[in-house]
C-alpha cells in the first residue's frame, strides 16, 4: 500500500499527521528530526502533527525509551478513532433529539394559538412570509393532488420562487399538480419559462383569460385562498371546511375544463374577431368594474386593459363600455345575467 494514500481522513486525521503516524509505525521511537527526514516534512510541522496524534491517542510516550513517542498499532488506533467518532455521533444525536423536542414544544404552542384562531376550520394569514410558509406546509403533506389558480400578475403569486422545488418534489412522489394561469402570463418570458419547467417535470399547466381568485387546494381537503384586495399577496384565508373545499374544487374543475393547454397563445376568436381576453374584459365591464380591476383580473397593465376594452367596444360598435357588455350578452358571448 502506498504511503501517499490518505485513508484516515474520515476518522479525523489530516494527511500530514497520517504521514507522520505511518513513519513512526515504520520507525518506532524515532525522533522528530528523523521523522522529518523520512517524510520530507519540516520538523516544526512534524512536532505539531505529533501533538495532534497524541490528542487522538494514536501516539503515546514510550515505556521503553523515555522522552520518545510510540505509535500504537493500527488495529488499536482504528478502534480508538472509531470509538471517538461513535461518541461524537452519539453526542450529536442527543443534541438533535433535544432540538427536536424543543421544536415540537414550539410547534405545539403555536398550534394551540392557531387552533384558538381557527376553531371554525379556517383562519386568516397576513403577510407574504406567513402565506408562503403555510403554502409550503400544506404542500409538503400533499398525497394525491395540488390544484392551483395563479391569478393576478404572473410574478405575484405568493411563494412562486420556492414553488418549483416544491412542485418537483410532489411530482417525484406521484402527486398530480394542475395549475391554471392567466392568458397574459404567455406574454411574460419568465412566467412561460417557469411553467415550461413545471410541465417538463410532469405538471399540467393551462391558461384562462380570467380567474375567479388566487388559490391552492391540497388533496381536495384544505385550501389557501388569497384576498381579493389591491395587493393579493398580503392576506389569505386557510380553509379546512370540507363543504367549502368541495365548492372550490368544483369551481377549479369547471375552469380547468375550459382552459387552454400551455403552448402557443390561443388564436381562437369569435366570428366578430373577439379573443378570450376581449370577452372577459366585456363581462367585467358589464359588471361595472373599473379599468384597474379589469387590469388586475386579466393580469395586464391598466393601459393594456384600456386597449382591450376599446377594441371590444369598437368591435361591438358600442358607444359605452356598459353597452358593449349588454350587446355581448345579447349576442350570446356572455351570460345574460352579466348585463
Amino acid at each position: 500500500m502506498r504511503t501517499s494514500e490518505h485513508l484516515l481522513g474520515r476518522l479525523g486525521v489530516d494527511p500530514t499527521a497520517e504521514r507522520v503516524y505511518r513513519a513512526l509505525l515504520a520507525q518506532p521511537h524515532a525522533e522528530p528530526a528523523e521523522l522529518a527526514c523520512r517524510t520530507g516534512i519540516a520538523e516544526e510541522e512534524v512536532d505539531r502533527s505529533l501533538d495532534r496524534l497524541a490528542g487522538l491517542a494514536l501516539v503515546r510516550p514510550s515505556a521503553e525509551h523515555p522522552r520518545r513517542l510510540y505509535a500504537v498499532s493500527p488495529r488499536l488506533g482504528m478502534d480508538i478513532l472509531l470509538a471517538r467518532q461513535q461518541a461524537e455521533l452519539a453526542a450529536q444525536q442527543q443534541r438533535v433529539e433535544e432540538s427536536r423536542a424543543a421544536a415540537a414544544r414550539l410547534v405545539s404552542e403555536f398550534a394551540t394559538h392557531q387552533h384558538s384562531v381557527a376553531e371554525h376550520g379556517d383562519f386568516r394569514l397576513v403577510g407574504v412570509d406567513r402565506i408562503s410558509d403555510h403554502l409550503t406546509e400544506i404542500g409538503v403533506h400533499a398525497e394525491e393532488e395540488l390544484q392551483v389558480f395563479a391569478a393576478g400578475p404572473p410574478r405575484e403569486f405568493p411563494g412562486l420562487p420556492a414553488s418549483r422545488p416544491l412542485y418537483e418534489q410532489l411530482l417525484a412522489r406521484g402527486v398530480r399538480v394542475r395549475t391554471v394561469c392567466l392568458d397574459s402570463a404567455r406574454n411574460d418570458p419568465a412566467a412561460v419559462a417557469h411553467a415550461e419547467r413545471l410541465v417538463s417535470a410532469g405538471a399540467e399547466v393551462r391558461t384562462a383569460a380570467v380567474l375567479p381568485t388566487c388559490m391552492v387546494v391540497v388533496d381536495r381537503r384544505s385550501a389557501l385562498v388569497l384576498s381579493g384586495g389591491q395587493d393579493t399577496r398580503q392576506a389569505a384565508v386557510a380553509v379546512r371546511v370540507q363543504a367549502v373545499t368541495t365548492a372550490l374544487c368544483t369551481l377549479f374543475d369547471a375552469v380547468w375544463a375550459a382552459a387552454e393547454r400551455l403552448g402557443p397563445a390561443p388564436s381562437r376568436r369569435t366570428a366578430d374577431g373577439f379573443t378570450r381576453q376581449h370577452l372577459a374584459a366585456l363581462q367585467l365591464l358589464a359588471e361595472g368594474h373599473t379599468d384597474a380591476t379589469v387590469a388586475r383580473r386579466l393580469g395586464v397593465s391598466t393601459r393594456t386593459a384600456r386597449r382591450i376594452a376599446t377594441d371590444a367596444m369598437t368591435g361591438m360598435k358600442a358607444r359605452s363600455r356598459f353597452q358593449a357588455g349588454v350587446l355581448a350578452a345579447q349576442l350570446g358571448y356572455l351570460p345574460a345575467s352579466s348585463a
